[in-house]
This record gives structure tokens, sequence and C-alpha cells, in this order.
């Protein structure tokens, strides 16, 4: 099949993090799952369509057939700030497997899922060996590892596992980092000039400079305060938090991220609008993913695709059969002018 042009759909889409990746690289969404009103009305905002409710409520049946499904199912079950009940949350826990029944129902040729670091680890590891064994058990060759947005050119550590499937017996190697001069620093996503009322309050600023582990730090810096209170300086962001504190990072330790920095240390395009308030765009960036690094798994991923079927054609002098069905979207949804900026340069 012809993969420059391919169909995916996006699930626990949030603002859209993953679906910018893949349409990067020629994808066009045929469907969308969210369950999260206010990142709704962002995702609606940006691609022209209100995504489905409700995972769990909708039929494997009633969604479009497609190529290749997306998911960064929710990662609160598993995060290390979380309590870590894992598959025992029965509100987000449970939610990979509504994945792997639309993957058992719909069989598309690959999948890719997003989650946070802590899956590898969580209940001695078991929770990961059980997601992999049921992926495998539908017949994919699965992929997975660690990726860190900070390798792939935003200022924001923020470690992933990306795990990775394919229904053929697809050869695959994760994105390699990219070179030091391609990379994003602070200086390329601040703003110059910002509204005072970002500004902490300056018994903040006194507090957060008494704590602070280096006070010769060069600036800019964001420092980040951990559990135990110590206030950290780096030349990059510490990983977006949804549910943390309005002053768990600070630029300089003078002054909060603005709506479009929290957006630029999260790769999304300057094209990108913000229709909510401050405390959801916190909240949404905190949830979503760093778009270059999808950027750079979306490629890796349908030049594997490419490659397999290549090196098929030539074993068996004809194309890989792989069934297609006529899926009706609207092509007007994925705007020419976002295409041309949503790019893995």
């Amino acid at each position: 099949m012809n993969w420059d042009s391919f169909r995916f759909i996006d699930l626990f889409a949030g603002i859209g993090g993953i679906r910018l990746g893949f349409e990067s690289v020629g994808g066009h969404c045929v469907f969308s799952s969210e369950f999260d009103e206010a990142a709704c009305a962002t995702y609606e905002a940006n691609f022209g369509e209100h995504p489905a409710g409700d995972i769990t409520k909708i039929d494997a049946e009633d969604i479009p057939d497609f190529d290749i499904l997306l998911g960064g199912f929710p990662c609160q079950a598993f995060s290390i700030i979380g309590k870590k009940e894992g598959f025992a949350n029965e509100t987000c826990g449970t939610l990979f497997f509504d994945i792997e029944r639309i993957l058992k129902e719909k069989k598309p040729p690959a999948f890719m899922l997003e989650n946070v670091r802590n899956l590898v680890a969580h209940d001695g590891g078991n929770t990961f060996k059980i997601i992999k064994e049921h992926l495998e058990a539908l017949g994919y060759n699965v992929y997975a590892k660690v990726l860190n947005a900070l390798d792939y050119g935003v200022p924001q550590k923020r470690e992933r596992i990306i795990i990775v499937g394919f229904l053929n017996d697809v050869k695959f190697q994760f994105p390699l980092p990219v070179e030091a001069e391609k990379r994003k620093s602070l200086v390329d996503i601040l703003e110059t000039k910002v509204d005072k009322k970002y500004y902490v309050k300056d018994a903040i600023r006194v507090s957060r400079l008494s704590r602070l582990k280096d006070k010769n730090y060069p600036k800019p810096y964001i420092s980040h305060e951990n559990m135990a209170g110590t206030v950290t300086p780096h030349p990059y962001s510490s990983a977006l938090r949804a549910g943390a504190s309005a002053n768990y990072i600070l630029i300089n330790d003078e002054r909060r991220p603005t709506e479009r920095e929290l957006l630029r240390l999260q790769g999304f395009p300057e094209t990108y609008k913000i229709v909510v308030p401050y405390g959801q765009i916190k909240k949404q960036t905190g949830n979503s993913v760093a778009v270059p690094m999808i950027c750079a798994v979306a490629k890796e991923i349908i030049k594997s695709l490419k490659d397999y079927d290549e090196m098929e054609k030539k074993q068996h002098g004809t194309e890989t059969k792989i069934t297609r069905f006529k899926t009706t979207y609207n092509a007007n949804l994925v705007s020419a002018k976002y295409l041309s900026e949503r790019t893995c340069e």
C-alpha cells in the first residue's frame, strides 16, 4: 500500500499532540476520542472536529477502518507522582483493554502507544509484561523503549515509554537523538515581553531563591521544586505536569511560563490556537506529548512499513496485500497550512 498517505485513529487524543506527529508524515485522522471537555474544545479549535467521547462506550465496529492506531492512554494510574495503582485504578488503569478491544476487532497493520516511563517498572515490571503479552497475543510484533523529549529538540526533560507494534514481521528501530545544533534552547522558546500577571509575588520569589541549590546559575533557567521542597535550576524544563502547583516550575524564579511558552516546551506550532484559560492550558500541556519526539517516531514507523513492503515486493514479485477499506473523512479537517508547519524537522 502507499504509506505516503494513510489513515489513523487518535485515541485519548488530549489536545492532538500525537495527531500532529502523524499528520506530518502523511497521515489522515479518521476518528478521534477524548473524554475531557476542555481538551475537546482545544482540539476542535485546532482541528475542526469535536472528538467522540468516552471510548469505553464506543463499539469498535462503529469506528472507521484505519491503518494505524494511536493512543496516549491515561498515565495517572502508572505515574511516579500519582498513586501508582495500575490496573487496580478502575478509572484509568483499565483503559488499555479498550485499546486491546479495538485492535482485536479492527486488526490495523500498526499501532503506537505512549505512557509514562514508570509503566516499565510498575508492579515489578508485571504491568508492562501483561500489556506486551496481550498485544503479542493479537499477533503483533512489539517494540518498546523509553525516550526523552530532550533528545528530540525541545528544552524539556520528559521521559516516556513508546510502544510500537506491527502485524507483519516489520523490522523497526527507534529514532536516534537529533544533533545538538538542531535542539532548541530556552532562549529559543521564551517570550521577550511578558505580562506582569505571570510574575509571582515577592514573597514567593524570595522563598524560592532562598532554597535554590545554585544561586549563581546563569540565566535563563527554569527551576522546579520537588516534593521535598528543594529548588533546582536547569537550562531546560523538567517534565510538565498536569496536576502540579502553579509555581512548580518558574523561569528565573521570577515568573510562570506563558501559555505559548508551555506549548513551545512541548513543540507545538506557533499557529496552534489557545482557546481555554491558563489553568487548562497548563493541565493540557502537562498531559500532552512532545510533538517533535512523536514526529521522529512516526517517521521511523512509516519508513519501516515502506521497507517491509518493498522487501515483500522484491521477494514475491508483487506488492504486499493489505486489505484496505473505503473510509470517508472530511479532508477539510486537515488544513494545508497546518500540515506545512507540522514537519519533523
